[in-house]
């Protein structure tokens, strides 16, 4: 039996899948760093909503006690709270945490609450998210570890 040579043959030549594999990797290459700013945009969006839900569990605690005082871990002043959670995205586990929440300063009539990145997390180089009992809202986008005079807005 003799093989006709205009017999068609099925299939990808090897120059064909390789030509195939550069384009996925070219395309990943561009497309991850994209992704990867959307979470971190989502993580940052998760832990503001997260602030402003600790606020108003501190206003309630406020209520009940007429101070924002006692409302950390075992009846302190500062650090985790006890009337919230502690974490950030809080609807998460806590081993999949992006942000600790704390209580970084609170007096009877003012409060300081933060979102501070995990570190190894998508988020450490991030910077915290700060909200204040005025109403103040502040994000350390440089990541420099204080709060400048042009961070005090959450989407600088």
């Amino acid at each position: 039996m003799r093989l006709n040579n205009k017999q068609k043959h099925k299939g990808f030549t090897l120059v064909e899948l390789m030509i195939t594999v550069a384009i996925v990797g070219i395309i990943t290459a561009i497309a991850f760093p994209s992704y990867q700013g959307f979470i971190k945009s989502t993580n940052r969006g998760a832990a503001q909503a997260d602030l402003v839900s600790l606020a108003s569990a501190l206003e309630r605690h406020k209520a009940a006690s007429f101070t924002y005082k006692a409302a950390a871990e075992s009846s302190a002043d500062t650090g985790k709270p006890e009337i919230f959670h502690q974490h950030s995205p809080s609807n998460e586990p806590y081993d999949d945490r992006q942000y600790d929440l704390y209580i970084s300063e609170a007096s009877g009539s003012a409060y300081v609450i933060e979102a501070r990145p995990v570190t190894g997390s998508l988020q450490a180089s991030d910077g915290k998210l700060a909200f204040y009992s005025d109403g103040r809202r502040a994000w350390d986008e440089n990541n420099n570890g204080s709060i400048g005079s042009d961070e005090y807005c959450w989407n600088c």
